[in-house]
């Protein structure tokens, strides 16, 4: 698959505690996009953070927050994104989904996969 041009980037929000039918919610999100045929997915675990409830999650050797920030992005053609939204919002319940537009330069498997 090779997407080059216009396309659509989305970035989910959401908290490493949160579940969507007993499982992690963001392995939940990407499952769902490969299912889906999008081009791909990342999940991003971060340090720090604090969302609508303004209660900061972190990291830190005396307390391991259990609900440190995550950040699942993806980029695909607008007609692939636009079809999975609905979806995508069913499945977060609290959290924030932006989604802008991007030009993709190139998007390609590498020669070794």
């Amino acid at each position: 698959m090779r997407i080059e041009g216009q396309a659509l980037r989305v970035q989910v929000f959401i908290g490493e505690g949160d579940r969507w039918e007993h499982r992690p919610l963001s392995d939940a999100i990407v499952t769902m996009l490969r299912s889906e045929g999008l081009a791909g997915a990342t999940v991003v675990r971060g340090v720090e953070g604090f969302g609508a409830s303004s209660r900061i999650h972190l990291e830190n050797i005396l307390r391991l927050s259990e609900d440190l920030p995550v950040i699942v992005t993806f980029v695909d053609t607008a007609e692939k994104v636009e079809a999975v939204l609905p979806k995508l919002d069913d499945m977060v319940s609290g959290g924030l989904v932006t989604v802008d537009e991007v030009h993709v330069y190139r998007y390609r498997p590498s020669n070794n996969a």
